[in-house]
């Protein structure tokens, strides 16, 4: 059976382009990029060039007498983790502990991470969204005090795909000497991401969200912004982040990146384009029985999370599985959860919403036929299951 996949946000196909750059560094092109001899500069020669050109294209500032950094790391997860704690000092805890300042709509990877800051004694404080899904922007300045060291909040939500106001958050966070981190895994690949213009001191990022490789992500950090390594054993990467690099991971990274640079636009006016027809396509099928959740707010133009109201998400979520459609009722990071979407709930989205709403996201492989027969199936899924639900609840 063919899948219709609309589940990008989760981790999208590797693009055939991208494949045939990492091929020689995992065939017969060896070398470690430690190593002296000729192999090992060759390989190290290669996961530089990577690390410039990734940085030009996310806005870094590679160049001069203080550049910026380009860490590479296993991914998002890890990126985020080094950009929390290696602000906090590391593996060991940090004497006096501060307080840092986050949204109510974090990735799993910074939310879980502040929750061990906050049994070290760090005080969290953490910004409500509007209904739309964006973080309330006025309520920084409120929090916002002596002992904080960090602001944390995501470029573009993973689940609604809504947009968030990082550079004023940023630039109201450095009127007040706090340097803010923004988790961008969602965003790089899919939209124009200026590190330098957005203001920030940290971004994290992972391949595998924008058509790269799975296991590496990049950790782009300010030239003068301290940070403690989490990991130990070697003097890779200024010793931030020591382990062997990957030529083959770096060059795919790179290969993913600029193959979106070159179709940047054409990209983004396909894919929203794509994803107006799933939505409105539903609506008709349904009889408008469809919130979209965050339509209010700006969004990545691949993401669309809907309420099919009447209909358990959990047994369309099944149902479409066995339908030929991969979609998703959230984060990857929770699948298997049972529980309504943080994200949604601090939207303040009312309970029929939270119990029926799945997430659709796009990517570069996706096509028109792809969204036609995905809203054939997402209806005839729903004509089935809603009926039964009512009657159990009647």
């Amino acid at each position: 059976m063919n899948v219709i996949y609309l589940d990008h946000n989760s981790t999208t196909p590797l693009l055939g382009e991208v494949a045939a750059a990492m091929a020689p560094w995992q065939g017969n092109q060896v070398g470690n990029p430690s190593s002296q001899h000729q192999l090992g500069r060759r390989a190290r020669q290669a996961i530089e060039d990577a690390r410039e050109e990734i940085g030009r294209i996310l806005g870094a500032r590679l160049s001069g007498r203080q550049p910026d950094r380009v860490i590479f790391t296993s991914g998002g997860t890890e990126a985020n983790n080094l950009a929390i704690f290696g602000m906090a000092g590391g593996l060991e805890p940090a004497s006096t502990p501060g307080e840092m300042i986050i949204s109510a709509i974090e990735h799993a990877s910074v939310a879980r991470a502040v929750e061990l800051l906050e049994r070290r004694g760090w005080t969290i404080h953490r910004l409500g969204v509007t209904a739309a899904g964006m973080v309330d922007v006025d309520a920084l300045e409120e929090r916002l005090g002596p002992r904080t060291r960090l602001v944390s909040v995501m470029l573009a939500n993973n689940e609604t795909g809504v947009l968030q106001p990082v550079a004023e958050l940023a630039r109201r966070a450095a009127a007040r000497g706090v340097s803010m981190h923004t988790d961008a895994a969602q965003a790089v690949g899919k939209l124009p991401v200026d590190f330098t213009a957005l203001g920030v001191a940290e971004m994290g990022v992972a391949a595998h969200k924008f058509h790269g490789p799975l296991g590496i992500g990049a950790l782009v950090a300010r030239h003068d912004f301290e940070l403690a390594p989490l990991l130990f054993g070697g003097f890779q990467q200024e010793g931030l982040r020591p382990g062997t690099e990957s030529p083959a991971l770096a060059v795919g990274m790179q290969a993913a990146l600029v193959a979106w640079e070159r179709d940047a636009r054409e990209r983004a006016e396909r894919l929203g384009l794509l994803r107006d027809r799933l939505e409105a396509g539903l609506i008709q099928a349904l009889d408008g029985a469809v919130v979209v959740n965050g339509a209010a707010a700006p969004r990545l133009p691949h993401t669309s999370n809907m309420a099919l109201l009447g209909v358990d998400r959990q047994a369309l979520l099944m149902a479409l599985d066995l339908a030929g459609v991969a979609a998703s009722t959230g984060a990857a990071c929770a699948s298997g959860s049972s529980e309504v979407s943080a994200v949604l709930s601090a939207m303040g989205c009312p309970a029929d919403v939270l119990a029926s709403s799945l997430r659709f996201s796009l990517g570069a492989t996706t096509t028109e036929a792809d969204i036609d027969a995905a809203i054939v199936l997402v209806a005839r899924a729903c004509a089935s299951i809603g009926p039964k639900r009512r009657a159990l609840h009647a």
